[in-house]
């Protein structure tokens, strides 16, 4: 707001000189709408300069004059549309993450008012290494996501994202509304949220740009243990309690238990899609980032609520039928750390399931009582030390996974241990500019029982 009122006193003083008017007819612009009561002014007075022209110019009697008002005229009306272009679409836009979100889905909160657009976007190569091949090579434009926010005024805003996954609604593509709600600024210990809301657990869910985490593929523990990107529609709040401490807690809708599987609870993420809402769950994350040690945050989020729906589980042996709660607890704790070129993550997450056994008997295969992942990462630019004056960004990576989407088996089910899986990967992250990035990586299964392989992946993302 300062920057455009500088220009906007600055533009308008060059207009005023061009065309000999008293500078101390400038008035001191306070607010927005004084700088547009300006502008609007100024443009009346270009028209009636063009009126006089259009009068003059017939009677060929003050050709000189009518050339030297044009030539004003003109330079006052260049004066103006620079004023218009810089109130609208700032010089340089300033990515940085707001009230937990990622850098592009922040922009909102940076515009004085009215519309923002940004968006994000990322394709890979994935090669699949190994003599037990599960699925083909294959290419693929993963998502192309758009943020569209609305800053109606200073205490009210409305956010979205719009993914549009893997190329096409064909080939298990999809259209998909990811976030869509409206901000209500109270206070900054206290303001509200509604809407469909991203869950505020991990690192992943609500900051997934691509250049904002390292690899091709999100971590699998963030993918299968904290099933990103997680949507539900809810209420809550958001604020800072004290300086670096801040919080999120939401009451969304709960899960659907009839969508739990082997794999974990990521198919019961409801989507915002005729949601069932007979259980509603809460969600809550606290972070702090303490000023004694720069670049450390650390904090951790819950999930608890039941996902049975009032839906009726029916036994694939017996055919019995039985309703419950099947209440669902989630937890995690994470701690980042960026000093100069280092970048550190770890993250631990472990759930739990009741009625897991009625839940399996009805699915016909076992749904883990527990669940439990964990992983560590590391990153280090290496380009400031052969260039200190480079903009650009370099640094290989290494991270490790260990997760187990069945780490309890209910009684009378046995355990699958192919999802009890360690990954191991390392790479390379390369940033010509801050907005793009260029990813190449590897990835290493283990499983306790069987062979799964490993992959080759190569991409690219950013972010506008």
């Amino acid at each position: 707001m300062k920057k455009n009122k500088q220009l906007l006193k600055g533009g308008i003083l060059t207009a005023l000189v061009a065309l000999n008017a008293p500078v101390s007819a400038l008035e001191k612009p306070q607010t927005m709408e004084d700088m547009w009561k300006i502008i609007q002014a100024q443009q009346k007075q270009i028209d009636e300069m063009k009126s006089g022209m259009q009068a003059a110019a017939p009677a060929k009697t003050a050709g000189g004059d009518v050339k030297n008002l044009e030539r004003k005229t003109d330079v006052l009306t260049q004066e103006v549309e620079k004023l218009r272009t810089n109130l609208t679409i700032p010089d340089e836009v300033q990515y940085k993450s707001a009230y937990g979100l990622g850098p592009a889905a922040s922009k909102v909160y940076q515009v004085g008012k009215g519309l923002s657009i940004g968006g994000y976007g990322e394709a890979n190569y994935q090669a699949t290494v190994g003599d037990e091949k599960t699925k083909s090579d294959n290419a693929d434009f993963e998502r192309l996501v758009m943020y569209a926010g609305y800053k109606f005024t200073d205490k009210i805003l409305f956010n979205s994202e719009l993914e549009f996954e893997h190329g096409s609604t064909a080939n298990g593509g999809s259209v998909s509304v990811e976030m869509a709600a409206l901000d209500f600024f109270i206070d900054p210990m206290a303001n509200v949220r509604a809407g469909m809301v991203l869950m505020p657990m991990g690192f992943i869910n609500q900051i997934h740009e691509p250049p904002f985490y390292f690899g091709n593929n999100r971590p699998e523990v963030e993918r299968q243990i904290l099933p990103s990107t997680w949507r539900e529609i809810g209420v809550g709040l958001f604020g800072e309690i004290l300086p670096k401490l801040t919080y999120t807690a939401y009451v969304v809708n709960g899960l659907d238990a009839k969508n739990f599987t082997a794999d974990g609870i990521r198919s019961s993420r409801q989507q915002g899609s005729q949601a069932k809402a007979e259980d509603l769950a809460f969600v809550g994350r606290v972070d702090y980032a303490p000023d004694i040690a720069p670049g450390l945050s650390f904090g951790g989020s819950a999930y608890l609520g039941n996902s049975g729906q009032n839906q009726t589980f029916t036994n694939q042996s017996t055919k019995a039928q039985q309703n419950v709660n099947a209440f669902t607890q989630l937890y995690e704790g994470h701690v980042q750390w960026k000093y100069r070129g280092l970048e550190f993550r770890t993250l631990g997450s472990w759930g739990h399931i009741d009625d897991a056994g009625v839940l399996s008997a009805a699915k016909g295969q076992t749904i883990g009582e527990e669940n439990y992942g964990w992983y560590s990462e590391l990153g280090y630019d290496i380009l400031p030390l052969l260039n200190p004056n480079t903009t650009q960004y370099l640094a290989p990576f290494f991270r490790y996974e260990q997760m187990d989407t069945i780490a309890s088996a209910p009684v009378g089910f046995s355990d699958d241990e192919t999802k009890n899986k360690q990954i191991y990967q390392f790479g390379l992250q390369y940033k010509p500019i801050p907005n793009v990035v260029i990813k190449a990586d590897y990835r290493n299964f283990t499983a306790k029982k069987g062979s799964v392989p490993d992959d080759f992946n190569l991409g690219f993302g950013f972010i506008f």
